[in-house]
């Protein structure tokens, strides 16, 4: 009689150089490139689909009868909180506001760390930091986007109205802290230059999506109760040289599961008509719930804190 393996990283089975969590039934699509030079031996139960999502996109090719996989990386490789992202040959680079996105061929596979909850398909996981984000009307999960702690954005792109490429008129991230020793309000404070400058100034790639920023200032912030933890929000209203600018938001707060890492949130929306209502920061904050307890809510205070 066998047993299922603990929950932890292990050598992905479909690439071996890199890590793979496996949460105790299914592997998740969070990869990481492994902390030490021998990492666990690949898992010998289920393995994951050749061509199901990943954070390292790799294609399997089948040619009489033998399996070649090759991992094609093309731009710049970011290595964030697990893995970076990588894309065929075949595939067309674009940029979507200040981060790349890949136009996929009809064999190319995307990546996200957005999942529809098996129980509420308004809702999307983010499995590695334990928690839930509700998916508002107008918005769509994260597909064919560079950074893969995207887990939701608006549908559609537009020519970007500073260097050439596409934009999207809001995208919401989800990513653990690189810090566990700091208030929420701390990591919050430090983390809202690094959204504008990504979402606004300038991308991974080094082109100017929305010709730099010019300014910013503070429109809000305040302690905010996040799915029965108290956290802590920054938002600024950003001006940029080209476009009608926009909006960014840190919102940090402590996990509910493992050792109670503290996770990012980071919202971007574009100014304007076309931009996403502001109102959806809210209601997605609100709306943040620990994985697996759908009850546990904002509560007394989860409103947003008052403006300075």
């Amino acid at each position: 009689m066998s047993s299922t393996p603990p929950p932890g990283w292990y050598r992905d089975p479909s690439y071996p150089l890199v890590e793979r969590w496996w949460d105790g039934t299914a592997w998740t699509d969070h990869r990481r490139q492994p902390e030490t030079e021998t990492p666990q031996e690949p898992l010998t139960g289920p393995r994951p689909a050749a061509g199901g999502p990943g954070r390292a996109k790799v294609i399997a090719l089948t040619a009489a009868g033998a399996v070649l996989v090759a991992a094609v990386v093309t731009g710049v490789v970011v290595l964030a909180r697990d893995a970076g992202g990588s894309g065929s040959g075949a595939e067309a680079k674009t940029t979507v506001g200040s981060s790349a996105t890949t136009t996929p061929s009809a064999s190319s596979p995307s990546a996200s760390v957005s999942e529809p909850s098996a129980d509420d398909p308004s809702v999307v996981e983010d499995e590695l930091n334990g928690i839930t984000l509700p998916l508002p009307e107008g918005w769509v999960r994260a597909e064919n986007v560079a950074d893969d702690d995207v887990v939701m954005t608006t549908p559609g792109t537009y020519d970007c109205p500073g260097d050439p490429g596409l934009c999207r008129h809001g995208q919401v991230l989800s990513r653990t802290a690189t810090t566990s020793d700091a208030s929420p309000e701390a990591l919050a404070r430090g983390d809202i230059a690094d959204a504008m400058d990504t979402a606004f100034d300038r991308d991974g790639l080094g082109s100017r999506p929305f010709g730099g920023v010019t300014s910013h200032r503070e429109v809000k912030a305040g302690t905010v109760a996040v799915g029965g933890r108290a956290g802590y929000f920054v938002r600024w209203r950003v001006t940029t040289a080209k476009g009608p600018g926009g909006y960014v938001q840190s919102l940090a707060f402590p996990s509910s599961v493992g050792s109670e890492a503290p996770v990012i949130v980071r919202f971007a929306f574009d100014a304007g008509a076309d931009g996403p209502p502001l109102t959806d920061m809210d209601r997605i904050t609100k709306g943040i719930r620990p994985i697996g307890d759908p009850a546990t809510g904002g509560g007394v205070g989860s409103s947003i804190g008052a403006s300075r």
